[in-house]
């Protein structure tokens, strides 16, 4: 029987194995270069369009005019005048209005509802619902704004309905903001319906049994168990669906073109008039600026929630 004997010498030899890396500064240069190509694309694509944006956003830069050509750095002058233009802030509270109801109450509070709705529920009765809510999702905004319009339109499926009872009205003008909420709600409802039902998923079942024989409601086993063990989806969900309703654009433009008038006129919808009707580049850039701070700021609150419950 041999038996080996384990040196210094050998000991020492495998040293330099193991702080290979470190005596290797070009190794993660090395490893890095195959994502070279796409770390230029993002720059070129991504970054570089952003930092131009915020640029233009402090210049007098317009698609006409003498300013089309000789555009020049003017400061904070555009981010005065949209704060002095009441055009603006009307813009901004109907943009907040809109995110409310749309994505904090509406959507994340009919989506966990569905969710909590189709637990213990059949195959069948699940797959039929998430066919129809997540079908309104992934039809584009058009055609979910030309849906709307048939039905709230003067002569469309609603009023034919409520004709019956003399209560038709042209809701489209009578109630725009009130149109489309409705409208974002039910094509935005699906995404949050498939966090609440995935967090659902992975409550523990015994918890609310263990609840259920302490004698605890259906209530209070919501409020007590499942709520706090589903907080941090609510929080992450509650940032996406900010963040996307925020910027929504699509649905409203096709739905009422932020009329009549300006009722419905959201931040988007007048930074797209002032820099592509107006052609006020520098300005519209300013508003876009502002839009992208607030979801930030949006963003920084959220996670600074979902740090604390973690």
């Amino acid at each position: 029987m041999t038996v080996t004997t384990m040196t210094p010498a050998s000991s020492s030899a495998r040293l330099p194995q193991q702080g290979e890396s470190r005596r290797r500064p070009g190794s993660a240069l090395r490893r890095l270069l195959p994502l070279l190509p796409a770390l230029v694309l993002l720059v070129i694509f991504m970054a570089g369009p952003i930092l131009w944006s915020v640029y233009i956003a402090f210049t007098n830069e317009t698609l006409t005019g003498s300013a089309s050509v000789n555009s020049r750095f003017i400061g904070l002058a555009n981010f005065m005048k949209m704060f002095g233009d009441e055009d603006f802030r009307h813009s901004f509270l109907l943009t907040f209005v809109f995110v409310i109801g749309s994505a904090v109450v509406g959507q994340n509070t009919l989506g966990l509802i569905i969710a909590l709705l189709q637990r213990g529920r059949g195959r069948a009765i699940r797959s039929v619902v998430n066919g129809v809510v997540i079908a309104a999702w992934v039809v584009p905004e058009v055609v979910a704004a030309a849906c709307w319009f048939s039905f709230l339109s003067e002569e469309g499926t609603l009023n034919e309905f409520l004709g019956v009872f003399g209560l038709s009205q042209e809701w489209l003008y009578s109630a725009p903001m009130v149109a489309i909420i409705l409208a974002n709600i039910w094509r935005g409802t699906a995404f949050s319906m498939l966090v609440y039902s995935a967090a659902l998923s992975d409550v523990p079942g015994d918890l609310l049994e263990a609840a259920s024989v302490d004698g605890a409601s259906t209530w209070r086993r919501f409020v007590n168990v499942t709520l706090p063990l589903i907080r941090r989806s609510i929080l992450s969900n509650l940032m996406l669906i900010t963040l996307q309703t925020l910027a929504s654009f699509g649905l409203i433009y096709a739905l009422t073109g932020g009329g009549p008038g300006t009722a419905s006129q959201t931040t988007p919808l007048y930074m797209y008039e002032q820099a592509f009707r107006y052609f006020e580049i520098g300005y519209g850039s300013a508003m876009a600026l502002v839009m992208l701070v607030i979801g930030a700021a949006f963003s920084l609150v959220y996670l600074r929630l979902i740090k604390v419950e973690a």
